[in-house]
C-alpha cells in the first residue's frame, strides 16, 4: 500500500526527524489500526493488515501481565504465546499446568506490529519492554485511556496529569529498550484544557527521544461517542515536527480516505482508525470498505487459522455482523465455530473448525439417528485433548522458550 506524506508543503522540519532504529518504523505517511481491548487481537489485526493498514496496534496490556511469561511457539496457530503458568495444576497437582495466553504474536506481523504497555513505572517497563522488544517494530505507551482497568494505579490518562513520571518511563523505554533492542519508543495521549496544558506537556514528551507521539483528539473525560475536538491538532503537529518527532491523529477517523484529506488538512503525519476498523477492517482499502458478509467471512477464516480464542472471535462477530441481519442474533447464540462456520455456509472450513472445536474444549454438533443436528458438550477425553499440551509439556517450566504443541519438554 502506498504511503503518503503528512508535512505541509512550505513548512520544512526545523530539525531532522529523530532517526528511526534499524527493526524500528516510521510512522510517517501510515494509516494505522488503533490499540483496542478485545478488539485488538490477533485476527483483527491480520485482517486490518491484509485489507490494507500499514501499521497494527496490539491491545493495551499491562507490564506486570507479561513480565514472568514463557514465550512458546504454538504449532498449531503458528504464532509466539506470551504465556503465564498457574501455581497449582487441576485437583491439586502442581505439575498438569494449563497456561493463560497473555498475548499472542504472529511472526509476518511483527515488523509492523506495535506493542502497547500500560505501565505507570520506568522500572516496570523496561522489564516488560525487554521481553516483547524482539518480536515487534515498537513499543508504545498508554497515555490516553480514560476507562477505570488503564488509570488503576497511575497508568493510561492519569499519567496526563503526571509528566514527570510519563517522562521518566518514556526515557527509560528509549534508554534501556529501544535504542539497546534497536525498536521505536513512542506515546499516545489524548488532549488537556486549557490547550497550553496540552502544549507544554507535548514539548516535554518530544524531549524524550520517542519516535513518534499519536494524539487523541478528545479530553480525558470525552465519551467515545463524543465529536473529536481537533481546534489543537495543528498547532501540536508543528510541535512535533520542530523535534522532529512523527504525529498521528486519532478520533473519528473513518476510512482511508478521510484519513487523507485529515492529514492534509491538519498536517499531521499519519491517522488511526480505532471504530470504523472495529466494524469493518476493509476501511483501509483505498477504494472503500468491502460488504460486511465478506469481511466476516475472511475473518472467520483468519480467527480459525489462529485458534483465537472463542469468547473473542464471538465478541468480534457481534461488531462485523449487520444489525438487521438475521444472522447477528444467531452467530450471538452460537456455541462453537462449528456452528457459525455452517451458518455462512463455509464448508471447505468445517474440519479446521472441528478440530480447533475439539481443542478448545467446545460444545459439539453432531447428528442423532433422525438425522437431526444436535449439541453435544465434550468428553472428558476431548477436554484433555483441548489444552493442545502433552501431559509433560504442562509441566512447571524452568526456562524461557517453547514450541508447546510438539515439544515435550520446554527447551532454551
Amino acid at each position: 500500500m502506498a504511503s503518503i506524506s503528512g508535512t505541509p508543503k512550505g513548512s520544512p522540519f526545523r530539525r531532522p526527524p529523530v532517526p528511526i532504529p534499524e527493526r524500528g518504523v516510521d510512522y510517517r505517511g501510515k494509516i494505522v489500526l488503533a490499540p483496542m481491548v478485545r478488539s485488538g487481537e490477533l485476527p483483527t489485526r491480520l485482517l486490518a493488515l491484509k485489507y490494507g493498514a500499514d501499521l497494527v496496534w496490539g491491545p493495551e496490556t499491562i507490564d506486570r501481565a507479561l513480565i514472568g511469561c514463557i514465550v512458546g511457539y504454538n504449532s498449531h496457530s503458528e504464532t509466539l504465546d506470551f504465556m503465564r503458568f498457574p501455581s497449582h495444576g487441576p485437583k491439586g497437582d502442581p505439575g498438569m499446568l494449563k497456561p493463560s495466553i497473555i498475548y499472542k504474536i504472529r511472526p509476518s506481523e511483527s515488523s509492523r506490529h506495535i506493542y502497547q504497555m500500560g505501565t505507570a513505572s520506568p522500572a516496570l517497563a523496561v522489564e516488560a519492554g525487554k521481553l516483547i522488544a524482539p518480536h515487534v517494530a515498537g513499543i508504545d505507551v498508554n497515555a490516553g485511556c480514560p476507562k477505570p482497568f488503564s488509570t488503576t494505579g497511575g497508568m493510561g490518562a492519569a499519567l496526563l496529569r503526571n509528566p514527570d513520571n510519563l517522562c521518566a518511563i518514556l526515557s527509560a523505554l528509549v534508554t534501556e529498550v529501544g535504542r539497546k533492542r534497536n525498536i521505536g519508543i513512542s506515546v499516545k495521549i489524548r488532549i488537556l484544557q486549557p490547550p497550553e496544558d496540552t502544549i507544554s506537556l507535548v514539548e516535554r514528551l518530544c524531549k524524550t527521544g520517542i519516535t513518534g507521539l499519536t494524539i487523541h483528539c478528545r479530553t480525558p473525560s470525552m465519551r467515545p461517542g463524543e465529536q473529536a475536538v481537533r481546534e489543537q491538532l495543528r498547532n501540536l503537529a508543528d510541535i512535533c515536527r520542530n523535534h522532529g518527532v512523527a504525529v498521528l491523529m486519532n478520533g473519528d477517523v473513518t476510512s482511508r480516505r478521510a484519513a487523507q484529506d485529515l492529514i492534509t488538512e491538519f498536517g499531521v503525519d499519519g491517522a488511526m482508525i480505532a471504530t470504523a476498523a472495529e466494524k469493518n477492517a476493509s476501511c483501509f482499502l483505498p477504494d472503500g470498505a468491502k460488504p460486511w458478509r465478506e469481511v466476516t467471512e475472511e475473518y472467520l477464516r483468519i480467527a480459525v487459522d489462529t485458534n483465537n480464542k472463542w469468547g473473542n472471535t464471538k465478541f468480534m462477530l457481534g461488531n462485523i455482523v449487520a444489525t438487521k441481519s438475521p444472522l447477528k442474533e444467531a452467530a450471538m447464540r452460537a456455541k462453537s465455530y462449528e456452528e457459525v462456520v455452517r451458518m455462512f455456509e463455509l464448508e471447505d472450513l468445517l474440519p479446521k473448525a472441528k478440530e480447533l472445536d475439539l481443542r478448545l474444549g467446545l460444545t459439539q454438533t453432531v447428528e442423532n439417528d433422525k438425522g437431526k443436528q444436535a449439541a453435544v458438550p465434550p468428553s472428558k477425553k476431548h477436554k484433555r485433548q483441548a489444552s493442545g499440551l502433552p501431559a509433560e509439556g504442562r509441566r512447571i517450566a524452568k526456562s524461557s522458550r517453547v514450541d508447546w504443541t510438539t515439544a515435550p519438554k520446554l527447551a532454551t
